[in-house]
């Protein structure tokens, strides 16, 4: 499937971005996904959505959310291509890219930021000068406390 969403311009500007993995308009995921390479996602995560160490430091990890996407957690990837919902923080160590449908309800830490007429953004705007953006030992000691807590409740 590497390649299969591809086209047109990736979000340096440059070469395309290769989407390796599909999250389907059916497909609803409850937990944190990590990944490399490119993520689109046509459905719904419940949970954090971040890159390994090694896919952050070389800022060529894209997640790409469609406009019937939807990610009800943060989001830690180096680039960010929304056009769907996002309830929770964004953080871009690269790049935003904020296309006329996205929404977002939280802080979007960004370092280049491109943002259509349309989109939308009730949080704080908070450029970064370089930080990457890769979940800690302790975010993910604080993920599977909520997992666990998660998993307790339901």
């Amino acid at each position: 499937m590497k390649g299969l969403l591809s086209g047109g311009t990736g979000p340096g500007g440059g070469k395309s971005a290769a989407m390796d993995s599909l999250i389907g308009r059916h497909t609803e995921i409850l937990g944190d996904v990590r990944f490399s390479g490119g993520l689109h996602v046509d459905g719904r995560i419940k949970g954090t959505v971040s890159v390994p160490a090694a896919g952050a430091q070389d800022g060529t990890a894209t997640l790409s959310v469609s406009e019937s996407g939807a990610i009800e957690g943060d989001i830690r990837v180096p680039n960010v291509i929304l056009n769907g919902l996002v309830l929770g923080d964004v953080y871009a160590s690269e790049r935003l890219v904020l296309n006329a449908r996205a929404r977002v309800t939280g802080n979007v830490h960004y370092k280049i930021l491109q943002m259509e007429p349309g989109a939308t953004i009730n949080g704080q705007l908070v450029h970064d000068s370089g930080t990457p953006a890769v979940a800690t030992r302790a975010d993910s000691a604080v993920l599977d406390l909520k997992d666990a807590r998660r998993n307790k409740a339901g």
